[in-house]
């Protein structure tokens, strides 16, 4: 896989694209090792309500939990090796391979604030 940083002017230091592409691959990762949760393994978290579906509900976020994380660090994964720096390749200079947007492309700014 090609590598994905582009240098600063401060000398080699990650692009934000690749401390973000290297942050969701982490989540990725983790969630993917992660051991399944079950109620008899983790226990049950105290509720904040008497409410049994409320509790079924809680039960079944975090019995899910894993893949859904798993999957949505896939789909940011996917969308950031997508959207990323190029080297000149738009008519206005730097832009993003994925859009031809001026870099950094509303995609990556978006992605950006919602995961920092």
């Amino acid at each position: 896989m090609a590598s994905f940083t582009t240098p600063t002017p401060r000398g080699g230091a990650p692009s934000e694209h690749a401390r973000l592409l290297r942050c969701v691959q982490g989540i990725r990762d983790r969630s993917t090792r992660a051991v399944p949760w079950e109620p008899d393994t983790v226990g049950l978290p105290k509720a904040r309500s008497s409410s049994a579906l409320s509790r079924i509900n809680d039960v079944a976020f975090y019995a899910n939990a894993r893949e859904e994380v798993t999957a949505l660090a896939g789909v940011c994964l996917d969308l950031l090796l997508l959207h990323r720096p190029g080297e000149g390749d738009t008519p206005d200079g730097d832009g993003c391979l994925g859009c031809c947007l001026s870099w950094p492309c509303p995609t990556f700014g978006e992605i950006s604030r919602l995961l920092t």
